[in-house]
């Protein structure tokens, strides 16, 4: 038998090397996804080696991650529950797209992760397995060993020689690519505590960012970021640039309880620094590009759109009906946008485009011959005239 396991080198990929080899008496494949997450990734090859694995992919996913699936959820402005970038969300169908290519390549006879079966990662793993391969047999080891705890896989992973990652002192589930960080567990479970200041990664504290501010133009065409201060750059440098400017001004960072798919509350912390950039030039952008109603009917969407992504329907009708809508739309959404970083926030200072609906002639204040305001009041009482006949009709 053989098993295509999608692998981090963190500790429960890492046991699972073990354990499924154990208990299928099959062939690892090991596979790992480099989305930027910055870490040694040739140590991640030598390591899932020595765990056991029989051969290793270690797939370079970066261009296509940003470019396909970051930059399209950009373009929906997709946020979960108000406040989550999605950074872990949207990583997951392409890592188990890339997975299922492998095993169909190796002949495999199923594939495996090591997302837990409390999480929101079994089902975003596996709603791409089946909408890719609907006969794809898969094994989650979560669900089936006997282990009930991180403690159990350390003291596991200590018997059978496996390198442990994660310690007693600071036990968080990290999981990072370029678009983000992400932490749970550990200290982070009691949603009452404060983030240890050292738990983050790619965000300095923003009481010790610059004193100064600093300002930045990004440039859209069709709803893409495609230049940083005039300078036109490939989507991963562009967003690799912004994350560490937003880093050096403390950018980026949010603390929420949010509602997994599974039903369970979950505290998370998220560093998203490019991404919060991206995120508010481009909303800049758009208030000057897209027309009134167009830009309240996709944001009424917007929750919708952000479930198919956290909830793992990447790969679905839905999430491809509203995509076309929404690029569709995204056709006029060409400008720059200037920002302001300045301890932690980031601040929209102007918006410019070729294509612009604003018109300075119409909203200003001082004398024009475009507007006649006296038309204004026949609106207003078109308007107004249900609510005088309810009112009229006695309604209370």
């Amino acid at each position: 038998m053989k098993i295509v396991l999608a692998y981090s080198g963190g500790l429960d990929t890492s046991v699972a090397i073990s354990w499924l080899k154990d208990r299928y008496k099959a062939d690892i494949v090991a596979y790992c996804a480099d989305l930027g997450q910055g870490e040694d990734l040739e140590a991640v090859r030598e390591k899932a080696l020595r765990t056991g694995a029989v051969s290793v992919y270690v797939e370079d996913l970066k261009e296509e991650f940003v470019r396909d699936f970051v930059f399209p959820m950009l373009r929906a402005n997709a946020v979960y529950e108000g406040a989550y970038l999605l950074g872990t969300s949207i990583a997951r169908p392409l890592i188990a797209k890339r997975q299922v290519e492998i095993a169909e390549k190796e002949g495999a006879d199923a594939v495996a992760h090591g997302a837990t079966g409390k999480g929101n990662d079994q089902v975003r793993f596996e709603l791409t397995y089946y909408a890719l391969k609907p006969g794809i047999k898969v094994i989650a080891p979560w669900r089936e060993w006997p282990f009930r705890s991180r403690q159990s896989l350390m003291e596991y992973a200590r018997s059978k020689g496996i390198d442990v990652p994660v310690t007693r002192e600071k036990p968080f589930s990290v999981d990072r690519n370029v678009f983000h960080t992400s932490y749970e567990g550990g200290l982070l479970e009691d949603p009452w505590a404060e983030p240890p200041e050292g738990m983050y990664t790619m965000t300095v504290p923003p009481e010790e960012a610059p004193d100064r501010p600093v300002y930045i133009e990004i440039g859209y065409e069709k709803g893409d970021p495609v230049t940083l201060d005039g300078e036109r750059l490939d989507p991963f440098e562009l967003l690799s640039r912004l994350n560490r400017i937003a880093g050096e001004h403390g950018i980026g960072r949010v603390d929420i309880v949010e509602n997994r798919y599974v039903g369970i509350k979950s505290r998370g912390v998220y560093e998203t620094p490019g991404g919060t950039l991206l995120h508010t030039a481009h909303r800049a952008v758009e208030s000057i590009t897209l027309d009134r109603e167009v830009l309240h009917l996709r944001d009424s969407l917007i929750p919708r759109y952000a479930e198919c992504i956290y909830y793992g329907y990447w790969f679905s009708p839905e999430r491809e009906i509203l995509q076309e809508m929404i690029d569709k739309a995204q056709r006029n959404v060409t400008g720059t946008a200037r920002l302001k970083l300045y301890k932690g926030n980031c601040y929209v200072v102007g918006r410019r485009s070729p294509v612009s609906m604003y018109s300075p002639e119409l909203a200003t204040f001082e004398a024009e011959e475009v507007y006649n305001q006296k038309d204004a009041e026949g609106f207003i009482r078109l308007n107004a005239l249900r609510l005088r006949l309810r009112q009229m009709g006695g309604e209370g």
